[in-house]
């Protein structure tokens, strides 16, 4: 498998609720609801991590951090993301590139992208311009559309050393 390329694909959906903080990409955004889960949320980390995984055929965020687990309530999902770098790093993967899209009516994410991108690269230990980051909205439809949730995908590329 000498210098094989991968590809994965991750996707990850948490529903907006009252009373949490919001993260994404590791940026904490001012906003009246947060992302619901058992970790901070960071709905566009988790598909980062799960495209991560899933090109390397290592399983999925839920196989390594369990929400029955309760080391992993509340815990920052970039610690979670390093930990994905570091177990790609023992199977002798690296990272080529992240392309991820986060999909949520509000709020606008535009001046935290470059943050998100910085975080991400930090915790993969790549450089940031490895990392792409985008949002679009659900254009008020389903239940992202009507601001009650949000989701995001993320491709990936991994090269085998």
């Amino acid at each position: 498998m000498a210098h094989a390329t991968r590809i994965g694909f991750g996707y990850d959906v948490h529903r907006m609720a009252a009373g949490r903080k919001l993260t994404i990409g590791g940026v904490d955004i001012p906003y009246a609801k947060g992302l619901d889960g058992h970790s901070d949320a960071d709905v566009l980390v988790h598909a980062v991590a799960d495209a991560l995984l899933g090109a390397a055929a290592l399983g999925d965020i839920g196989k390594h951090f369990p929400d029955t687990d309760p080391r992993f309530k509340g815990i920052s999902s970039l610690i979670l993301l390093r930990h994905v770098a570091d177990l790609l790093a023992s199977h002798r993967f690296t990272v080529g590139n992240v392309d991820a899209t986060l999909v949520l009516e509000a709020p606008k994410i535009a001046s935290y992208v470059d943050l998100m991108r910085g975080n991400i690269a930090d915790a993969l230990r790549i450089p940031p311009g490895q990392i792409s980051v985008k949002a679009t909205t659900h254009e008020g439809l389903g239940f992202i559309g009507g601001g009650d949730g949000a989701a995001a995908h993320a491709v990936v590329l991994i090269t085998a050393q």
